[in-house]
């Protein structure tokens, strides 16, 4: 059996040599993504493995099916990226990893929000300048707060426990109710319901498409004056122009986000040596209302370990068995 590894970053590479030699099989490191040339690399391969935010064009599978290529299998959760007819039309089946580090995510939401409550990045830039007057930052406290979770999946699951270990009020709404969160009685009706209770809303639901937003002008009208967004789900959840002016006009205190609408060829780039054309993002970033991150929620030692490795034991289950636990329904 070989396998190809496509988009690998350098902290990745130590986790998937040690599974190839524990599991002796032979693995090929690819730092490039897989796009319709790279592809022609995986020729002689038995299963293609990759990372990447950008789309991925129907043309690699039209050749992976022209290679005898039939399993890819994803380093990350969302497939959305992933055109599912071009799959289906040349057979070929598609892994992900569902969960690498829920914790991770939850853990950093509840850091953000400390971080913003506790007006650390304004007072960390007025230190810098050896300016260490207490005013005008003085802080809240979390425990006098009702969080609003939307979307009780593990990740939401994980954030429920962390901030009610803070002493909040933690509120909840998801379509599919988990029973557990149902016993403590902590879902509201609608995600309407929870926007307007809650004092910090965080984001822990997929991408509802294009234009689909769950934060926008509209909805932000019915929350509470100066509450908090957190999104560490998918930035196109959130109208970032919406929630930069109401942040700026004071209407809602300020957001941690750790994923943006336009993120794609921004985050996880060097760009100090360029001329940087986004002028909202510039403007988010200046501001001390807004904690912002390139995407590093998930960014953990353990995360990583697992996104490189069940990814490469979903592909050898699907070779070895025809199935794996980690296999996603094309027809869903």
């Amino acid at each position: 059996m070989k396998l190809i590894d496509y988009g690998v970053r350098e902290d990745e590479k130590k986790y998937i040599q040690e599974w190839s030699k524990e599991n002796k099989i032979e693995v090929t490191i690819v730092t490039d993504l897989l796009t319709p040339e790279t592809v022609e690399m995986a020729k002689g391969y038995d299963g293609v493995v990759a990372y990447q935010q950008l789309p991925y064009d129907e043309k690699i599978f039209d050749k992976m099916n022209e290679y005898g290529i039939h399993v890819i299998s994803l380093r990350n959760v969302g497939v959305d990226n992933v055109p599912v007819e071009a799959l289906k039309r040349n057979n070929i089946r598609l892994t992900n990893v569902p969960s690498y580090s829920p914790e991770a995510i939850a853990e950093y939401s509840v850091t953000g929000l400390m971080a913003l409550l506790r007006n650390l990045k304004h007072m960390i830039r007025k230190v810098d300048d050896h300016n260490f007057k207490w005013e005008p930052d003085i802080g809240r406290e979390l425990n006098e707060l009702t969080v609003g979770v939307a979307g009780t999946g593990r990740i939401g699951r994980a954030a429920i426990k962390i901030y009610q270990g803070f002493g909040a009020k933690v509120i909840a709404f998801d379509k599919f109710h988990n029973p557990e969160i149902e016993k403590e009685g902590l879902y509201v009706d609608s995600l309407d319901t929870l926007l307007k209770q809650a004092d910090v809303v965080t984001l822990h639901i997929p991408s509802l498409g294009k234009g689909n937003t769950v934060i926008n002008r509209q909805s932000i009208a019915e929350m509470k004056d100066d509450a908090i967004v957190i999104n560490t789900a998918r930035g196109d959840l959130i109208n970032t122009q919406d929630l930069y002016d109401a942040v700026a006009e004071g209407k809602l205190y300020g957001a941690v986000l750790d994923v943006y609408e336009n993120e794609v060829g921004i985050f996880n780039s060097d760009l100090s040596d360029q001329e940087f054309s986004d002028n909202l993002l510039e403007k988010v970033v200046k501001s001390p209302r807004f904690i912002l991150t390139p995407h590093i929620a998930f960014y953990t030692t353990k995360a990583v370990k697992n996104m490189a490795t069940v990814s490469l034991n979903s592909m050898v289950d699907e070779l070895k068995t025809g199935k794996s636990e980690n296999e996603i329904d094309l027809e869903k």
